[in-house]
C-alpha cells in the first residue's frame, strides 16, 4: 500500500471535497442547504485566522479522507485552541490509517501556530471512530449540551 498523503484543500478539489463532506453529513443523517456548501467552501479559502481550514487525504492519488479544523480563542489560556470539526474517511479505507494521519496533520498544523490543544467530539454511537480516538487521544469526560 502506498503512503497516505495529506495536503491542504485546493480549489480544484471541490468535487472530491463535496463527495467526502456529503458522505460525512449522510453518516450523521444531516442534509445541509446548498448555500451552506457554498459558504463553507468559500470560508475554507478566505485565509482569515479564525476561518475553517481543510485537509484532504489521498491514497494512491485518490482522495479518500477529509478534515475541517479551526482555531479559536479561549478564556483559559493565551494560546488559541484548535477544534477538529469534521473527520471522514471513505468506508473502504477505514482501518488503513487515514483518520489517524489526518488527525496527526491537524496536530502538526496547530503546532506550527504554537497551539497545543487540539480537540474534537463524536457521537457516542460512533464505535468505529471511537476506537481510533481512544487510541490517539485521551477522553476528557466532558458532555456536550446544545441550546435548541
Amino acid at each position: 500500500m502506498s503512503p497516505i498523503v495529506v495536503r491542504p484543500l485546493q480549489q480544484s478539489d471541490h468535487p472530491d471535497w463535496r463527495r467526502l463532506w456529503t458522505a460525512y453529513l449522510t453518516f450523521y443523517n444531516t442534509v445541509l442547504p446548498e448555500q451552506v456548501y457554498a459558504s463553507t467552501w468559500q470560508r475554507l479559502f478566505d485565509g482569515g485566522v479564525f476561518e475553517p481550514k481543510g485537509l484532504l487525504a489521498l491514497l494512491d492519488g485518490k482522495p479518500v479522507g477529509l478534515t475541517h479544523y479551526l482555531f479559536h480563542r479561549s478564556c483559559w489560556a493565551e494560546a488559541d485552541n484548535c477544534y477538529l470539526q469534521d473527520l471522514f474517511a471513505d468506508p473502504e479505507v477505514r482501518g488503513k490509517g487515514v483518520g489517524a494521519t489526518l488527525i496527526q496533520a491537524v496536530r502538526q498544523a496547530a503546532a506550527e501556530k504554537g497551539v497545543t490543544n487540539v480537540y474534537w467530539m463524536t457521537h457516542e454511537t460512533n464505535a468505529t471512530a471511537r476506537r481510533l480516538y481512544d487510541h490517539v487521544a485521551r477522553r476528557t469526560g466532558f458532555i456536550e449540551y446544545d441550546l435548541l
